[in-house]
């Protein structure tokens, strides 16, 4: 069976006419004829009956008719695809990232490396970690980021590009409010607000109430950065967050306060499956957010 046949195939189906069908494709009636007829001997079956001067799909017809028209719509998509892979300035780049980095950090790249390449589609996935390193794994994002760096995994790679700082973040009235900075263990009678447990900043925050001297009271989980953030600026708790996940303007606003001790920082990482090559708009990408980052680095 030729590709050819199931293009003759799919015209002829369309206009119900072997001449129509063959001064579309800009070839010979007896050509179209001869294909479908061969294409008719290697199935075994009959595709078309005469109706009239028409031709009709046989019901055998009408279920090949969809196969065929989704062979030739994949091919033509994995076309495209190839010609974007090799074009840097068009094509569809897939990033995920964790939720504390979608209110500032991916809006702000992104846009900035659009400035560049205005032509260029995004396809974003959030997720919390393993999820995200599955993605990666399994081919349904071409990057992420991922906090901390995955380590031991032969079939990623990656380099830790962002080291932040986590802060205390407190309801507005919070004895400790207006401090300039404070000791982690000055909150340890407050009840905390976290991540659940699966997101990367959960564990950070435990640890650290830990080196502090005490362990925290979880008074409410969350998903989301927002939520956290919400719950605390209406007094629900504390919590301590980067500060990209505190940039945000609204209503409800908690107050920042620096930890002077213990020093509590989050690597945030980018990785690509090691063994796969990124599609060319993915690896300028990539590349743009390497330099990003250096040149933001203290």
């Amino acid at each position: 069976m030729e590709l050819r046949q199931l293009y003759y195939f799919v015209k002829v189906a369309s206009r119900e006419h072997v001449t129509r069908a063959a001064e579309e494709l800009h070839v010979a009636q007896s050509a179209v004829s001869r294909q479908i007829h061969q294409l008719e001997e290697e199935l075994g079956v009959k595709l078309f009956v005469q109706k009239g001067r028409n031709l009709q799909l046989t019901p055998v017809g009408q279920l090949f008719l969809k196969r065929a028209e989704s062979i030739i719509t994949d091919l033509e998509r994995a076309i495209i695809e190839i010609h974007e892979f090799m074009d840097p300035d068009h094509g569809e780049i897939r990033i995920g990232f964790p939720h504390s980095l979608g209110t500032h950090l991916i809006p702000k790249v992104v846009a900035m490396f659009r400035k560049a390449h205005p032509n260029v589609r995004f396809r974003f996935k959030q997720g919390m970690y393993p999820s995200l390193i599955r993605d990666v794994m399994d081919g349904e994002v071409d990057l992420a980021f991922i906090s901390p760096l995955p380590e031991n995994q032969g079939q990623l790679c990656g380099q830790v590009v962002l080291t932040e700082k986590l802060y205390a973040v407190l309801p507005h009235g919070h004895s400790l409010a207006e401090e300039l900075s404070i000791e982690l263990s000055q909150l340890k009678d407050d009840p905390f607000v976290l991540f659940r447990e699966g997101y990367s900043l959960r564990p950070i925050v435990w640890d650290a109430c830990l080196e502090a001297g005490f362990t925290p009271n979880i008074a409410f989980e969350g998903e989301e950065t927002d939520t956290i953030r919400g719950l605390v600026a209406a007094g629900m708790g504390v919590t301590l967050l980067p500060e990209m996940a505190v940039y945000h303007s609204g209503p409800m606003q908690p107050v920042k306060v620096e930890v002077r001790s213990p020093e509590i920082t989050r690597e945030i990482g980018l990785i690509h499956r090691s063994n796969h090559k990124l599609p060319l708009v993915a690896k300028v990408f990539h590349q743009y957010l390497l330099d990003y980052f250096a040149e933001r680095r203290p």
